[in-house]
């Protein structure tokens, strides 16, 4: 059989091993390289790179709907995608040390009061929960491991040669494939683009996206979160082409965080199952996605960078005090 090797331990090479190994093919013959750690070492700040990426170590939020968050659909058709949408979720299922604690939220209806300002996009959301990622993580990394998946962790590919069908890690070391799953995600996107540039490949703009993370006490959202718990609302300005809307919402035990991405600070929300962290506060980004501009990874990054003030990200509080009750403050 071949020798297959995956690039990037995120959501996508993990479950591309599990459904690999589950029917039948050896994990021996499975490697996995990536640039963060497993995890047994890596830390909740360590948000882009290691073991379930950036996908899989978050808020522990899975919508189950082909409009939002990429463009699946668009390549291997509908009903394909919502198949291995199903898979994901229930291997998220699978090793999570409490299964029954995940629930599934699943508005049918959009409410009046919202109808004149925004939309309300409709779609069902598993909640998996912040607090049981790192022991899902470590449930779902010990049966690859038991079942003979090799994993090579802080390690970064720094070329590939698909005409000798060589991987090459770091300034002499090389691994030989037969086939290749190359899953970096926005870790590698810049490694990415230098393949695509030099074996020319065809690549396909993103739109820019950019945004805030917005937070107050949740009785000012409770009638919308009664209807919509990670509700997502929404409005378009074709003309300008704009769009805005919000997206992981978090409510009950609301935490934002500081995290690190390519070296600048943003913030992130969580949300905590456990009571006892319960602060009565919702938090949700706005993201406003704009069409148009050339080059729109490295606007973004630009955009980061002039927004970070004596080295962290800003934020702005009406009160002028604490800005939440957050993980900083």
């Amino acid at each position: 059989m071949e020798k297959l090797v995956i690039i990037g331990a995120g959501v996508a090479g993990v479950n591309a091993a599990t459904k690999l190994v589950d029917n039948g093919y050896p994990g021996e013959l499975i490697t996995i390289i990536d640039m963060g750690n497993d995890p047994y070492k890596r830390k909740p700040e360590e948000v882009m790179t290691g073991f379930m990426g950036a996908g899989g170590w978050s808020d522990g939020k899975l919508t189950y709907h082909t409009s939002i968050g990429g463009h699946m659909s668009k390549y291997c058709g509908e009903d394909k995608a919502m198949s291995l949408f199903s898979e994901v979720i229930e291997n998220f299922k699978r090793f999570h040390p409490k299964p029954e604690a995940v629930q599934c939220s699943n508005p049918v209806a959009e409410p009046e009061f919202i109808k004149p300002y925004f939309g309300l996009r409709l779609f069902p959301v598993w909640h998996v929960g912040t607090d049981y990622l790192h022991e899902i993580g470590k449930n779902w990394y010990d049966y690859l491991c038991d079942k003979g998946v090799e994993f090579i962790w802080n390690t970064k590919v720094t070329d590939i040669n698909f005409d000798e069908q060589i991987i090459s890690i770091g300034a002499v070391d090389e691994i030989k494939y037969d086939r290749l799953i190359f899953g970096v995600g926005k870790s590698g996107i810049d490694f990415g683009k230098q393949l695509a540039e030099q074996y020319e490949l065809p690549t396909e703009s993103k739109p820019v996206q950019i945004g805030v993370r917005f937070e107050a006490p949740q009785k000012h959202f409770q009638k919308l979160i009664d209807i919509s718990y990670d509700f997502k609302l929404y409005r378009k300005f074709e003309d300008k082409g704009v769009s805005l809307r919000s997206f992981c919402t978090n409510n009950n035990a609301a935490y934002v965080a500081v995290e690190e991405t390519y070296g600048d600070h943003s913030y992130n929300g969580h949300a905590k199952k456990d009571e006892a962290y319960r602060n009565d506060m919702t938090n949700f980004g706005i993201l406003m996605e704009i069409r148009g501009i050339d080059k729109p990874f490295d606007w973004s990054r630009e955009a980061v960078k002039k927004l970070q003030i004596d080295g962290t990200g800003t934020y702005y509080s009406p009160s002028h005090r604490v800005p939440s009750k957050t993980s900083d403050g």
